[in-house]
């Protein structure tokens, strides 16, 4: 009988364990929590504050193995021209910024859902107002157009390419000259009555306007608060990397509002078909691309990979992939079903678990869950984090700590789970946002949408240090741990 004393001993912690787990609508065992160092994730948010960052924005050669294009991305704010004077208000601003993008985002989609379409705004009601939808968007890359290289910002929620172009009637401070079509002698205007004029509607929600002498196809996109390109639909020769795309439909923008960020405009990697850099280029790349999005440190890059070789990628843990859900009233955006969350290995269990899809964006930075869930998240990681100062909530952050006092911290695992047993486990700098830059206010980089039916987000934040590989022809997305470098 003393033998089995232990034996007993065991089995009764195991029952207390499931117990207390299903008492809190969770299951399963903890994992062993990843250390944070706040010395080290300080200095890669804030990096080079009062510095000079534009020499850490010259682009490294592309390059091409495989029949794949590989580009080098970095994070827009080492490309920024001038000094971060006060990186603690850049820092609150941008989850402001972000705070406004995504209730633009909802806006939409519930125009396109119930059908309501954008009519062409003509110049005069253009508004003046500064906008922000596009602060947001925080990754560039650098192509060739007409023989010039162009920094544009990389978006997959958009579908058209854009670029500012002389003569510009009102454009906003770029680094770069402007492109100016005729010194390109492979420019062509798109006329009106063209297929690819058509397929605007499709591409920006707004129809293509006829121009006059000759007919060219003038086009207009509005991002929200103000933000918006307008100009005439063309065609030249676009190189990325070393790899020629004949005849690329872009927008050659004259008449352009917004914060950019010094980008001399965007590149389109949205879903539809027509005028999508995905789709112009699925001759050469199949349909595929994938980038690893690097931190905010000066000398942090990752790579933009035109092309579905995966021996070329770096990943640290096999691919996972999951199908893409197909939403034809929102078709530009890329859609996935999230099956669930799991915190420090626990898995959280919420009815209707973002059961309209969750949408996966370059351009918005915080994750949204819908309140149900994002409840439980916090719940669980609040249990597992414990024993922390508090901090005042920022914005759209209610979960915050003061860290000031610690040299590091040990927070439990965050992974999202997919359809297919996909799943993105979040890189250890993606789980707190710093609001300020000594720590006295860190907060979780999630949030809370305000509506359970509204559309849940996952944000560039949590995608960090991840290859995430997306697959259109097949319909599938994919997710790898990778330690970003473009080399």
């Amino acid at each position: 009988m003393a033998d089995a004393k232990p034996l007993l001993q065991f089995l009764l912690f195991l029952f207390l364990v499931c117990l207390d787990a299903h008492g809190n609508g969770v299951q399963g065992f903890r994992e062993k929590n990843k250390v944070l160092d706040l010395q080290e994730f300080r200095s890669q948010q804030h990096g080079g504050t009062g510095t000079t960052r534009t020499s850490a924005c010259i682009s490294q050669k592309p390059r091409r193995e495989k029949g794949a294009t590989i580009l080098e991305i970095k994070h827009r704010d080492y490309c920024s021209a001038g000094k971060v004077a006060d990186w603690n208000k850049k820092q609150q601003k941008r989850l402001m910024m972000d705070d406004l993008h995504v209730r633009f985002l909802q806006s939409q989609f519930r125009n396109r859902i119930s059908g309501i379409t954008t009519k062409y705004v003509s110049e005069a009601q253009i508004p003046l107002t500064s906008g922000v939808r596009l602060e947001t968007l925080n990754y560039i890359v650098t192509v060739e157009l007409g023989g010039r290289n162009m920094t544009v910002i990389v978006d997959t929620g958009s579908d058209l390419t854009w670029v500012q172009c002389q003569p510009c009637k009102l454009c906003y401070n770029q680094q770069e000259p402007l492109f100016n079509p005729s010194q390109s002698k492979s420019y062509r205007s798109v006329l009106c009555n063209s297929t690819d004029c058509q397929a605007l509607q499709f591409a920006t929600g707004n129809s293509g306007v006829c121009g006059s002498n000759p007919q060219t196809c003038n086009y207009v996109v509005n991002y929200g608060d103000g933000s918006y390109t307008r100009g005439e639909l063309a065609r030249d020769h676009l190189n990325l990397g070393t790899t020629p795309v004949e005849n690329f439909v872009f927008g050659c923008g004259r008449n352009n509002k917004g914060l950019f960020g010094g980008a001399s405009g965007l590149m389109g990697l949205g879903r539809s078909d027509g005028l999508s850099v995905v789709t112009q280029t699925s001759s050469l790349f199949g349909g595929v691309f994938s980038y690893c999005l690097p931190s905010t440190e000066a000398a942090a890059s990752g790579s933009l990979i035109m092309g579905g070789d995966s021996s070329i990628y770096k990943n640290s843990t096999p691919i996972s992939y999951t199908r893409m859900i197909a939403n034809p009233q929102l078709s530009t955006f890329y859609f996935l079903n999230l099956t669930g969350i799991s915190i420090g290995g626990v898995a959280l269990h919420v009815p209707n678990f973002a059961s309209g899809g969750i949408l996966i964006d370059s351009g918005t930075v915080i994750s949204r869950l819908p309140p149900s869930v994002y409840k439980a998240v916090k719940e669980e990681f609040l249990k597992q984090f414990s024993g922390y100062p508090p901090a005042p909530e920022f914005s759209i952050l209610d979960t915050c700590f003061n860290l000031s006092s610690y040299q590091e911290v040990n927070i439990p695992t965050m992974k999202m789970h997919f359809e297919g047993d996909a799943e993105l486990t979040v890189d250890v700098n993606g789980i707190f946002y710093l609001v300020k830059t000594d720590a006295s206010q860190i907060c979780l980089a999630l949030a809370s949408l305000s509506y359970e039916d509204e559309v849940a987000i996952i944000g560039n934040y949590q995608q960090r240090n991840q290859r995430v590989v997306y697959n259109t022809k097949d319909s599938k997305l994919g997710f790898a741990e990778e330690s970003c470098s473009f080399m």
